[in-house]
């Protein structure tokens, strides 16, 4: 049996454990093939792990709820790593200051289905109102159902003059920070606050199907990412092996410097404050229709 995973971004560090854990042969080491697809954004992914077309998909935990209503039918089996994890790039034109998200006042920002939420949260927390103060929409030219990079595609359009600012992964910030044509405003797991922090993480997910018929493949899938992080904590490097085989060259060049950073957050245990504050925030949000317990939300098989 071949098990199908999935992640709405690909050259990316976001979701990286889950890419190590089938391109460096920790499923096989569990008993099960697996391969990897790309689908954006993460919304479609859900969708169609709850309809049966995919066995698990590493993505933003709190985004699950967009197929799996009130958390029914779906379940997190482990995190992929702590806190959020997208970063805030304005046009280095605009000269913003790291951490003045006011800068984003009437400025055309990108941003995906799903991770679109983390900053409309942030942004009303800071009393910037996201619907009227700024202009948040898609990246130009992208469509649900495509395998593209968002974070590259994003700092692309950022370099084209097509947006102001993205809200996108580190690969896509580093982009354009390196190019020069971007500035960091915020790095939300290393600089945001911790109320910030707790909105979503990136997480393995699957469906309570594949729990009931296959929790053996489900047992394998949480030992196939915890062999990954751990690989990549031992050694970053690993990850350049991986990015060659999956990412241009410019970007294979650099995974293993943004793994390097990000191994502090390999964390896999999902603990019951960190599932209440995401639920928390999606309820707020109006996914989440009341409160759910910390069983309904994580497997522990």
């Amino acid at each position: 049996m071949k098990l199908r995973v999935a992640i709405p971004d690909l050259i990316s560090p976001s979701y990286f454990p889950a890419i190590a854990a089938v391109e460096l042969g920790c499923f096989k080491q569990q008993g099960f093939d697996a391969e990897l697809s790309l689908l954006y954004p993460v919304t479609k992914t859900y969708e169609d792990l709850r309809d049966g077309k995919l066995d698990f998909v590493g993505g933003a935990s709190h985004a699950a709820l967009y197929a799996f209503k009130d958390w029914q039918g779906g379940k997190l089996l482990c995190a992929l790593a702590q806190h959020m994890y997208w970063f805030l790039v304005l046009h280095a034109r605009f000269k913003a200051a790291k951490g003045n998200l006011s800068a984003v006042k009437n400025l055309r920002i990108g941003a995906a289905p799903g991770p679109v939420d983390g900053l409309k949260e942030m942004l009303r927390v800071a009393g910037i109102d996201p619907e009227h103060d700024v202009k948040i929409g898609p990246v130009p030219g992208f469509t649900v159902g495509m395998t593209a990079s968002f974070g590259l595609l994003a700092a692309k359009a950022l370099q084209e003059d097509k947006i102001d600012g993205f809200w996108a992964n580190g690969m896509g910030s580093e982009v354009a920070v390196r190019g020069g044509f971007g500035t960091l405003v915020l790095d939300a797991r290393r600089e945001g606050t911790p109320l910030m922090k707790g909105y979503t993480f990136p997480a393995l997910v699957t469906s309570e199907k594949i729990i009931r018929d296959n929790p053996a493949a489900a047992r394998a899938a949480v030992n196939a990412v915890q062999m990954a992080q751990q690989m990549l904590k031992e050694d970053p490097n690993r990850a350049t092996a991986v990015g060659k085989k999956l990412f241009p060259p410019a970007e294979a060049a650099m995974i293993a410097e943004l793994i390097r950073r990000d191994v502090p957050f390999y964390d896999p245990a999902i603990s019951p404050r960190t599932v209440e504050a995401m639920n928390r925030f999606a309820q707020g949000m109006g996914l989440l229709s009341k409160p759910v317990s910390y069983q309904d939300v994580v497997w522990k098989g």
